[in-house]
């Protein structure tokens, strides 16, 4: 990653000496657009996980997932639950969050 932002930047700077040369100058809303790209690239450095909040979601998918078995035995008796189509959901909604978040 860093050294395409070396060659982005080695780029720029290339093209803006280069402008002075040239009897054409860059238009500033090109130069703008460059600027902000290159602010970007350095700005999207991704953010480590925040551990609160994943102790907190690993604390609702535990929950959760030990509320699962006293629906599921309600349901072979007979007596879905609609809380138990929501609870599955959550669970899976929990475990992606929690996988992509520790899994960079």
């Amino acid at each position: 990653m860093k050294p395409i932002r070396v060659g982005l930047l080695v780029a720029v700077s290339l093209t803006l000496s280069g402008s002075s040369q040239n009897s054409r100058s860059i238009p500033p809303q090109i130069l703008h657009a460059q600027e902000l790209q290159i602010q970007n690239e350095t700005d999207s450095q991704p953010r480590p996980p925040n551990p609160v909040e994943l102790r907190n979601e690993a604390q609702q998918l535990a929950a959760l997932a030990a509320s699962i078995p006293p629906d599921v035995q309600n349901a072979n008796k007979g007596r879905l639950s609609k809380d138990l189509i929501r609870k599955l959901k959550d669970i899976e909604k929990l475990s992606k969050h929690l996988r992509s978040e520790l899994g960079h």
